[in-house]
């Protein structure tokens, strides 16, 4: 398995993920993370939020960047070097969040890609925003 080299990418190529967070994810990112905010973990403590109720971990919902990363665009070998995230809603259990990336600038004597990203729900909501750099696969 094999991503893209620098000279198989171009400005304007997008590639998407997406997964319906379930109160397990949550759980298990928890457990991996040392993360029990009660935000994500506590409802007693949630439902008096402002949130109104648990909500999925920030970094859980910005790890489909991730996947994008390594799965697709470039995909395979690549080196994730840079992420800036803006967290603009909150991702609640059961929402399916689907994560674009879309290449903005291609650095080709670097072997750099930078990428736009956006993280929406079920609805079209951006629950996330960024930019990400990566290394190509060679």
């Amino acid at each position: 398995m094999k991503g893209l080299t620098i000279d198989q990418i171009s400005v304007g190529q997008s590639a998407s993920f997406a997964k319906t967070i379930t109160e397990t994810d949550v759980y298990m990112f928890a457990g991996v993370t040392g993360d029990f905010n009660p935000a994500h973990v506590n409802e007693e403590y949630a439902k008096d939020s402002m949130f109104k109720g648990r909500i999925a971990h920030g970094m859980l919902g910005a790890s489909l960047i991730s996947t994008v990363l390594a799965m697709q665009l470039p995909g395979p070998g690549t080196i994730y070097m840079k992420q800036d995230l803006k967290f603009l809603a909150p991702v609640r259990f059961n929402d399916t969040i689907t994560a674009t990336l879309t290449v903005k600038e291609v650095i080709t004597e670097k072997n750099r890609v930078v990428l736009d990203c956006v993280v929406t729900n079920q609805d079209g909501t951006a629950v996330i925003s960024g930019e990400a750099q990566v290394m190509a696969p060679k």
